[in-house]
């Protein structure tokens, strides 16, 4: 248990005869806040030289590489504004002990649910972030954000058989009443834990999934869906990726293959899938401004199975000849920000979700996501379920678990024949990008949908 402050700064800007970019960045501790403006002009200098630097390395490569350029930003609106948190219990409020006690009564209550629980954990945080942002354009921004969240871990085990293993976020930028039942799942913490731990405990009595060597109906509940939309839409769709820019972690786009090579205004799913993203929802990805000062907007990617456009920051929207949309973001100020999902969503349809399932004959209900297997461009994918149904005759006959599915993407996409009106968004703490790596928020979610995939057994 601790109570914790961190401070950090970092100063971007473009400098050089083919302009480049410099960055300094660096955390701030107690000796540091003594001597900030000292702190301050130093670091501006030492962005300074890294940019007449890269701007010189740049030139000197132009002949081998003439797909180098200089930096040019897009025009945006400068803002000058103050963003407050949005909470009902201050998380500056909350004694420590009263955090401890609730985890402490909650982890006793996983163990509790049956003598099958060989482990269970929760770890509760609250607080505030606050990011001010200042440009030479005249850009002043002051945004502050409140974060609550409980994470926890579950593995239960009957007799000999292999362990189950659960983990689970649940999680708001908002105030401490998240955990008294204010959040996505309607839930308490504690009711949220003990869910999740008995879910666990069903799990360890269940078959494994069997693998299929050709597609078959499966039914995906919103919780999969958030990371499928996390991995196959969503970073595909940001800018830097597409571009080539930052291609860390699988980080290119099967959407862009070069400027005149991709997916634009082609379909490359259903008349029923439309994606966006927009940071103006409440969510993991809510914000007002991003990192680069632009003022947030929503994003449209797919509409109707046509792919749209993609979320960018002012350089690669000038590259790509686009509108900035705020899309900029940096884990902390010392980063270098990145072209980061915000809400990425598949939109909800009109469809009943128990229909949805009654309709199918012989198929599978694929609930709640693990792990994800993704090629380098994202046009294939493997991603785990927490438990997959049998589906016969339209009604869930029998539990598996240590499976999920299996597809290329746009085969997928434009297999989906029904989508649900159950949208859900859900809290991702943990979406890592960059090098070196940064671990950002982002909120990802949709509605029940239902395609044609192969299934995919785990370990036996």
């Amino acid at each position: 248990m601790e109570e914790e402050v961190k401070i950090s700064f970092g100063v971007r800007l473009v400098a050089g005869d083919m302009p480049a970019w410099g960055y300094y960045g660096q955390p701030l501790g107690k000796a540091d806040l003594r001597r900030l403006s000292k702190t301050f002009r130093m670091g501006i200098n030492k962005a300074h030289q890294r940019a007449l630097a890269n701007s010189r390395n740049k030139a000197a490569m132009k002949e081998l590489a003439p797909s180098l350029s200089p930096v040019r930003l897009a025009p945006i609106e400068v803002r000058q504004d103050v963003i407050p948190a949005v909470y009902e219990e201050d998380p500056r409020g909350v004694p420590l002990k009263e955090v401890l006690a609730l985890a402490v009564k909650i982890t006793k209550e996983m163990r509790a649910v049956s003598p099958c629980v060989k482990f269970a954990m929760i770890s509760l945080g609250t607080g505030i972030s606050r990011e001010l942002f200042q440009s030479t354009e005249g850009a002043k921004i002051d945004q502050s954000t409140a974060l609550t969240y409980a994470h926890l871990y579950v593995v239960a085990q009957k007799g000999n058989t292999i362990p189950e293993t659960f983990i689970d976020h649940l999680g708001e930028q908002r105030g401490w009443e998240i955990t008294r039942g204010k959040n996505v799942y309607g839930k308490s913490a504690l009711d949220f834990a003990l869910e999740r731990t008995r879910d666990t405990v069903e799990l360890t009595g269940a078959d494994f999934l069997p693998s299929t060597d050709e597609p078959v109906v499966v039914v995906t509940d919103p919780n999969f869906n958030a990371l499928l939309v996390h991995e196959i839409i969503g970073h595909p769709t940001e800018a830097d990726r597409a571009l080539k820019m930052e291609t860390s972690y699988a980080g290119r786009s099967w959407l862009l293959r070069g400027l005149t090579d991709n997916e634009l205004g082609k379909r490359i799913g259903s008349e029923l899938l439309t994606a966006f993203s927009d940071p103006g929802m409440e969510g993991y990805g809510y914000y007002k401004y991003d990192s680069e000062g632009v003022p947030a907007k929503r994003v449209i990617l797919i509409d109707k199975g046509i792919f749209k456009g993609f979320m960018n920051g002012r350089e690669s929207a000038n590259i790509m000849g686009m509108e900035p949309n705020g899309s900029m973001r940096a884990t902390e100020c010392q980063y270098m920000p990145l072209v980061r999902m915000t809400n990425t969503v598949i939109a909800a349809g009109d469809r009943n979700p128990e229909d949805i399932i009654a309709e199918v004959k012989d198929g599978y209900y694929v609930v709640n996501n693990r792990i994800p297997s993704i090629s380098e461009s994202r046009e294939n994918f493997r991603i785990s379920a927490q438990k997959v149904y049998r589906i016969k005759d339209g009604k869930l006959v029998k539990l598996y678990r240590g499976g999920g599915i299996s597809a290329d993407s746009r085969d997928f996409f434009m297999n989906i024949d029904a989508v649900g009106n159950d949208f859900k968004l859900f809290p991702i703490p943990n979406c890592g990008k960059g090098q070196p790596m940064q671990v950002m928020k982002v909120g990802n979610g949709g509605p029940t949908i239902r395609s044609k995939a192969r299934l995919t057994g785990e370990y036996k």
